[in-house]
């Protein structure tokens, strides 16, 4: 068994379940520390069965409900130092097993093994994953301005892949909330990928085997679902891909993906 489950993805927080046949391994805890246990307890999953929470940086959106998981429930942390230090210098002050790995390296969690390599994003040292199990590889890529040479390596023969579809170009272009500055610093290579620039990297993707894009973190205000599924599956369908498309929402769980 090896599976991903969407437990919210979104502007507002994001976390996903994954399981193994020894692991059970969430990656971000961005939703409140209440609808993470909810959510998780609706799949038959109690919080103290986590073996961990991986976290992609230190972002509000991504360790909203940290802080009480480690107080309720003792879950170890992975991150590197530079993320555990912003975490910790943002008001997190309970003890917490904190687990760390320097970004570039390779480690594991039960019968779980993880690449990790760096992302170009604004935090201080965000981190993307490969996720191996039984020969079967996940790939998870969030808050990323552009996919570098690096990041297309990393995730060059995953089987299933998460992916940020955050923005339209045009909707984020066209909305009248966001000052210009925010607009750019979204935009840019430190920011997040829209719905084209992930197609773009899904399609680079296409011969070799992949099989599975869970798309995530869409800007409830700049993008819609049917936007960033018809990027993607255009890029996919002009390739003539066996590939699934799947777009993880906010407010709702995702079914549980097997992965291979």
């Amino acid at each position: 068994m090896f599976t991903l489950t969407m437990l919210g993805s979104g502007s507002a927080g994001n976390s996903a379940l994954v399981e193994s046949e020894q692991c059970r391994l969430l990656i971000d805890g961005g939703l409140s520390a209440r609808q993470i246990t909810r959510r998780l307890e609706d799949l038959g999953v109690h919080p103290i069965g986590v073996d961990g929470v991986l976290l992609t940086h230190e972002h509000g959106d991504h360790v909203r409900g940290l802080e009480v998981l480690c107080r309720q429930f003792a879950v170890p942390v992975y991150c590197n130092r530079l993320t555990a230090e912003a975490v910790r210098a943002s008001g997190f002050d309970t003890p917490c097993d904190w687990r760390m790995f320097t970004t570039g390296c390779d480690f594991e969690i039960k019968d779980i093994a993880i690449q990790s390599f760096a992302v170009p994003h604004d935090a201080v040292d965000p981190s993307g994953f490969v996720l191996h199990h039984a020969g079967l590889s996940l790939g998870f890529l969030t808050d990323l301005g552009f996919a570098t040479k690096l990041v297309h390596e990393r995730i060059r023969t995953v089987r299933t892949l998460v992916i940020e579809t955050n923005h339209d170009e045009k909707m984020l272009q066209n909305d009248t909330r966001r000052p210009w500055p925010v607009k750019q610093r979204i935009m840019s290579r430190h920011g997040h990928l829209s719905n084209d620039a992930a197609a773009a990297v899904v399609g680079g993707l296409l011969p070799n085997g992949l099989q599975r894009v869970v798309l995530g973190h869409l800007s409830r205000d700049c993008n819609r679902p049917e936007l960033a599924v018809g990027a993607v599956r255009s890029r996919i369908d002009e390739a003539g891909a066996p590939v699934d498309v799947v777009c993880a929402t906010q407010t709702e769980t995702s079914a549980r993906l097997r992965i291979g």
